[in-house]
């Protein structure tokens, strides 16, 4: 079984300097991957790379082990892409600028009215088909750039900051739109805004000086600097032995307002036990979390760490 989006080895040199180097990640499953990194970092030229744009110096590309140097024009119809500025020509008609999208997949003539159809309905624009582009709002534009993205149904969606530009509601109903367009493929969204990746990404890969300085869960991502700690808050503070004694426990730290910090192996039992020996116990705990140190965080170590 062949990762749906595999990054091999890849490198890309602008005239002496290296913009990305021996940059490895795969996507194995639908949903949303977030791609992480500074200004200048690396991602823009993964990104080309990946939708065919740029050609790389070294390394390869594959999508459903389809390589892009054995068969580009196949390995191409299973990309989509929107990048950062969506390339609208504002004098078409909604409607004949999808057409026009189509046609430049190679898609089948036969299928192409279908296609228009199914796109149109999917991003809520059908009402928008006969519009002016030029004449559409910068919601709708957006919502007619991430259509040409999926109008062949590719296996990977490649979306470079979708949310630049719009108002609040427009950022909701965006964002809504790209996790249901992530239920039956991987999406690849850059981002600098990181609340929104923390929202819709359930992988995170991250360059840095043009290599990968991170590529896990979310989940992974998010407790980097705080790995593996809890805080409980027991209105009976049991003694520091007590809770050291329950299994898992490896560190325990008293806290103000009847609270503790509690470092512990991976366990997913563990809050169902202490929870438990709370209630065998009397300790009347009225809380437990455990605890993350947030993307910003993660986000600027990452950065300030890394060098090529």
């Amino acid at each position: 079984m062949h990762p749906i989006l595999k990054v091999t080895n890849l490198s890309h040199k602008y005239a002496s300097n290296w913009a990305i180097r021996e940059v490895n990640f795969e996507i194995n499953d639908t949903g949303v991957v977030g791609l992480l990194g500074s200004n200048g970092a690396g991602k823009s030229t993964t990104m080309n790379i990946i939708c065919g744009t740029l050609l790389q110096t070294e390394g390869n590309v594959s999508i459903n082990g389809l390589s892009m140097k054995d068969d580009p024009i196949a390995y191409k119809k299973q990309i989509g892409f929107l990048p950062q500025q969506a390339p609208l020509y504002l004098d078409f008609t909604v409607q004949e600028y999808l057409e026009y999208s189509a046609q430049l997949r190679l898609m089948d003539k036969k299928l192409i009215k279908g296609a228009v159809d199914e796109v149109l309905e999917k991003t809520s624009i059908t009402q928008m088909r006969s519009r002016l582009i030029r004449n559409l709002s910068g919601g709708y534009r957006q919502r007619v750039g991430i259509a040409q993205s999926i109008i062949n149904k590719p296996k990977v969606v490649i979306l470079d900051e979708p949310t630049n530009g719009l108002d609040p509601n427009q950022i909701i109903e965006a964002r809504k739109l790209i996790k249901e367009i992530a239920q039956d493929r991987a999406v690849l969204l850059s981002s600098h805004v990181l609340s929104e990746v923390n929202l819709l990404a359930r992988e995170i890969v991250m360059i840095e000086s043009g290599q990968v300085v991170f590529s896990d869960t979310l989940d992974a991502f998010n407790n980097i600097l705080t790995p593996n700690t809890m805080v409980a808050r027991m209105l009976n503070m049991p003694y520091v032995e007590e809770l050291l004694a329950i299994e898992d426990v490896q560190k325990v730290e008293l806290l103000p307002d009847n609270k503790c910090r509690i470092w512990f192996q991976p366990n997913e039992d563990l809050a169902e036990r202490i929870v438990r020996k709370s209630a065998e116990k009397n300790w009347r705990l009225t809380s437990i979390h455990t605890e993350s140190s947030g993307m910003d965080d993660t986000f600027k170590k990452l950065s300030s760490s890394s060098t090529l």
